[in-house]
């Protein structure tokens, strides 16, 4: 799996998780030069605290347009040590 925005590559592998039709990264798939720190965190009923990141690729930002659980509910081990990207990234195999 890619996940490209803006033409370029974010992360690539074939160890993704998917979850609700989001498939999650693994950190060290993940090109890091691409992710600035946001100080957004949600809440979600199942998953538990998610933890934002914003896209920075050639000038252009994509604010919390990426998402991880660095302590996932019981259940959601899985998740641990991934990320997930939103709307505008296109996930492809």
């Amino acid at each position: 799996m890619k996940a490209i925005w803006n033409g370029t590559v974010l992360a690539e592998s074939e160890d993704t998780v998917l979850d609700e039709g989001e498939h999650y990264f693994p950190m060290a798939a993940v090109k890091s030069q691409y992710l600035l720190s946001s100080n957004t965190r949600t809440m979600c009923s199942r998953r538990g605290q998610a933890v934002w990141h914003t896209l920075f690729v050639d000038g252009d930002a994509k604010p919390d347009a990426a998402w991880s659980y660095p302590e996932p509910r019981d259940g959601f081990e899985p998740l641990k040590g991934r990320l997930a990207f939103g709307k505008g990234v296109q996930v492809t195999e």
